[in-house]
């Protein structure tokens, strides 16, 4: 089963952003440490009435010049439009109807998508009446809406709901994985895919992927087949910067999402940058095994930097998620590549890693004597019992007797003493506490 995916389009300044962070931020909380920028995210997953949506954010990539203001934002609005099942057109509800509404609800209309206009700022009833005025856009559904204060969001993911169903895909490859290659621009996406794809491993078929434009290709790897998800090779086109990295983020984030496991590809000449480290922080948040692949290692003067020391600059940079495998590769002379893939699987064979019960009460419990919870009540906090459940993820759950208090810092505690003891580098662990 499929996510259905939802864009939200408009001009600038009409609450895009606002109203894409309503909707994901209450998914998941913002952790300070985290090395990559939130806020910078277009890309996200809400859930309503028990459904989970892939959600687009159209705002953020606009380009100073004034030249180019209206195409960037009309090609970005296509190419989310494109990519969408259905369609958020949000307008400003206290400036009235502006030229480029009517722009952009003529690009949903040419493409036959369901569109819902949501009229944002009318934040109490007596602004109410100036959603009629937006009837001459031409779509029939319309909603008044407050993005900042939350007012009537519920009505407006109701006719979400409605209008966009979730798909069903029968899935034909079984229990192949999918690798999702992935990073920054010519950091050797490309060049990495057709290694793959070339020399002794027989490309078995190329299957089209679900996002418009991308080829994902079945390889024979040790004996092993893969599904290469390709992110390199962008066939939508633009003179904009700000479009160009808009389609390039967008491209990234729907690959990972569609993988079971994540390769990202870093410079080795240009070094660690805001970008690389939102992708990882992306792939292990949306619970994705996930490989650094540092190329064109053979570029590196090993007199001014080792491995070693190179790899404790990234990892430092990782911060929470320095527990990621790093591979140095040099994807042009084919060294360590098979190393970089082969680590990839194992992350997900690791993954599926299942410890005796008694085993984790064994380890665990006397740590947690040792070093208890801290409690800002001050009530005293004790953890009884764990045990491993199945899912997706290593899914561990703590039986204690104030679930509500355990602070994140001692989650990351945990966290880090599982990994000490069992493993689990670049695999994304889920820790449920219940009480006791």
């Amino acid at each position: 089963m499929d996510m259905s995916t939802i864009a939200i389009v408009g001009r600038p300044n009409v609450g895009k952003s606002t109203l894409f962070n309503r909707l994901i931020g209450s998914r998941k909380a913002i952790v300070d440490d985290k090395p990559g920028v939130t806020r910078d995210r277009i890309y996200g997953i809400f859930e309503w009435r028990g459904k989970e949506y892939t959600l687009i954010d159209t705002g953020g990539f606009v380009p100073d010049s004034e030249d180019v203001f209206e195409k960037a934002i009309q090609e970005q609005a296509e190419y989310a439009v494109d990519e969408s099942d259905a369609v958020l057109l949000v307008v400003d509800g206290s400036s009235g109807v502006h030229p480029v509404d009517n722009e952009l609800a003529n690009v949903i209309r040419k493409k036959s998508k369901k569109v819902i206009v949501v009229v944002n700022k009318i934040d109490d009833e007596k602004h109410e009446g100036n959603v009629a005025q937006f009837s001459e856009l031409g779509i029939d559904r319309l909603v008044g809406i407050s993005a900042e204060l939350g007012r009537n969001i519920g009505d407006m993911l109701d006719e979400v709901a409605r209008i966009a169903s979730t798909k069903r895909h029968e899935n034909k490859l079984g229990d192949v994985p999918k690798l999702a290659i992935v990073g920054r621009p010519n950091t050797g996406k490309s060049s990495l895919t057709n290694l793959l794809l070339g020399s002794s491993r027989s490309i078995v078929t190329d299957i089209p992927g679900t996002t418009r434009d991308s080829i994902d290709s079945l390889v024979i790897f040790g004996g092993r087949k893969i599904l290469v998800i390709d992110t390199a090779g962008l066939k939508k086109r633009s003179k904009i910067k700000e479009s160009v990295e808009f389609f390039s983020i967008l491209r990234t984030f729907q690959a990972v999402e569609r993988s079971n496991a994540t390769v990202v590809l870093f410079d080795a000449l240009v070094g660690v940058e805001k970008q690389d480290l939102q992708i990882v922080e992306y792939a292990l948040e949306n619970g994705k095994p996930t490989v650094i692949g540092v190329n064109k290692w053979d570029l590196i003067d090993k007199k001014e930097i080792t491995t070693r020391e190179y790899e404790s600059m990234i990892r430092s940079r990782l911060r929470i998620y320095d527990h990621v495998p790093i591979v140095f590769v040099s994807v042009l002379k084919n060294q360590r590549v098979n190393k970089l893939i082969e680590t990839s699987l194992e992350t997900l064979e690791v993954a599926h890693t299942k410890i005796k019960t008694s085993e984790l009460n064994k380890y665990l419990l006397p740590l947690f004597e040792k070093t208890p919870p801290f409690s800002k009540s001050g009530r005293e906090i004790k953890i009884k019992y764990v045990t491993q459940v199945d899912g997706q993820l290593p899914t561990f759950v703590f039986f204690t007797n104030l679930p509500h208090e355990i602070p994140p810092s001692y989650r990351r505690f945990i966290e880090n003493k599982v990994r000490e003891k069992y493993g689990f580098s670049g695999i994304p662990l889920k820790l449920v506490f219940k009480q006791k």
